[in-house]
């Protein structure tokens, strides 16, 4: 049920998205075509009108104008005989009708019948020629008939007043006929162009819509849990540069989420160790009754030890705490970068006496001026930087520290003797959770924290294999300008 309603969830996501491109794309074009469409109508229909009527009036007013010039003075009889000839003489006949009408708008002479004759029109342009004296023109039915058609009706006036009308009217049917075959025309290119639009926006929508439908559900089994997940990429457009950030992106969070199991099981087990260490030699010494002092010293000194261990792991997950959610800030003040990194190789050095390591330090000619910084934060960079140097590179048996002036900068190196770390692992050393190969004790997080410390001063923090054997730390701050 569940698989069913998310299919047809699926289904209406997609429907919509091909609703709204539809509405987006084919709409626009569609009220484009449509108006083309009108306007062509529209203006292919004034065209053949009005060139039918342009026609008709020219060929009224040279009539009209031939009987008002030498035919109308010749009384009643010659006018109605010449009438009669310039009806029986016409020749358009078979397209239009000449009409000769009396002033009481009968008609008296026709071109093309003698049925007409006798019967009176009774359109507007005779009653208008008539009554005011001018051309008119009509287009519409035909009362007697029911037909379509176009009429100009022209004055003949003699002494100024209206004699008769010379009407010329012709069907339309044919007309309208051609008419509506160039707008059926227009029409079928506009439903073929529309076609085209609406095939080629669906292949593209296809195309866009199954790529963002294995998108969409390679992001559902990412959030689901199916970290490093891979979409197979078949696209070399902006769908490919999705996909492929879709996969950078499931790969990046998987290896975050295994580094994250990772350093909780890490740091479970660091804690374990130094707290089983602990509890241990504390319930020995309380149930040692001999008083032995060598067996109270050495139990003291390791729960010294595990307990400084502990308070080190707790201030590097409190300082990644506050570097995660924005609350690692710095107070700069005027520090001396030599007394504090000598603090610490002073703190240390010790430390690694005990565990057989020489700590050596070297310092750089001329004076070390001091430099804006957080005395607190510098110094715990050089701390963890030693102590990763003993954990990772005390198999060398021997440690260099050193500090320099170069090029405005005060450099602090750091070297260990040991194996070095491998050179597949090194753009990586400093990301946090990022442990590696290595089976040394610790969180993962101290160097990504002093990273992020360099940084906020404005330096640079780098790691690197020395040559000859061993890593390099050096730590690059900016002196004050």
């Amino acid at each position: 049920m569940a698989e069913e309603k998310a299919v047809k969830w699926k289904s209406l996501r997609l429907q919509g998205l091909r609703q709204r491109w539809i509405m987006n794309t084919v709409m626009p074009v569609f009220a484009v075509l449509l108006l083309i469409v009108v306007l062509f109508s529209a203006g292919i229909s004034n065209y053949y009108y009005r060139s039918m009527r342009d026609g008709m009036e020219k060929q009224a007013q040279a009539l009209a104008g031939a009987f008002e010039e030498y035919f109308m003075d010749g009384g009643w009889a010659g006018y109605y005989k010449k009438a009669e000839q310039s009806a029986a003489a016409f020749e358009d006949k078979e397209r239009i009708e000449l009409q000769f009408i009396s002033p009481s708008g009968r008609i008296q002479v026709s071109s093309t019948s003698s049925l007409t004759t006798g019967t009176f029109p009774g359109t507007d342009d005779i009653s208008q020629a008539i009554a005011q004296n001018r051309m008119t023109p009509f287009q519409g039915r035909d009362p007697e008939t029911g037909e379509s058609i176009l009429a100009v009706s022209h004055p003949l006036t003699f002494n100024g007043q209206v004699q008769g009308v010379i009407r010329f009217v012709t069907s339309l049917r044919l007309v309208s006929r051609q008419v509506r075959l160039a707008v059926l025309a227009v029409c079928l290119v506009a439903a073929l162009c529309m076609g085209m639009v609406i095939v080629s926006n669906l292949i593209f929508i296809n195309n866009v819509v199954e790529p963002v439908a294995v998108v969409s559900e390679a992001t559902k089994r990412i959030s689901a849990g199916g970290y490093g997940f891979q979409v197979e990429n078949k696209y070399t457009d902006e769908l490919g540069v999705l996909v492929d950030n879709i996969n950078d992106m499931s790969l990046k969070i998987g290896q975050n989420e295994k580094m994250k199991s990772e350093f909780i099981s890490s740091v479970s087990h660091e804690l374990r160790t130094p707290l089983t260490a602990i509890n241990g030699w504390g319930e020995t010494i309380l149930e040692d009754l001999s008083g032995d002092p060598v067996q109270l010293r050495r139990g003291l000194r390791i729960i010294v030890n595990e307990s400084r261990r502990l308070s080190n792991m707790v201030e590097e997950l409190l300082e990644f705490s506050k570097m995660e959610d924005g609350r690692f800030t710095l107070r700069v003040e005027e520090v001396d970068l030599q007394a504090e990194l000598e603090d610490a190789i002073f703190t240390y050095q010790e430390l690694f006496r005990q565990e057989g390591i020489t700590l050596e330090y070297a310092v750089g000619k001329g004076d070390f001026p001091p430099i804006p910084g957080d005395s607190e934060r510098l110094k715990q960079v050089f701390c963890n930087v030693l102590d990763n140097a003993s954990k990772h590179g005390g198999a060398g048996g021997r440690i260099v520290a050193s500090i320099s002036r170069e090029a405005g900068q005060q450099a602090v190196r750091v070297r260990d003797f040991g194996p070095g770390i491998p050179e597949a692992e090194l753009p990586f050393i400093k990301q946090k959770f990022y442990k590696g190969s290595s089976k040394a004790r610790g969180s993962g997080i101290g160097l990504a924290v002093c990273d992020e410390i360099v940084k906020l001063h404005g330096g640079t923090f780098t790691i690197s294999n020395a040559i000859g054997g061993g890593a390099e730390v050096v730590v690059s701050l900016p002196e004050k300008q």
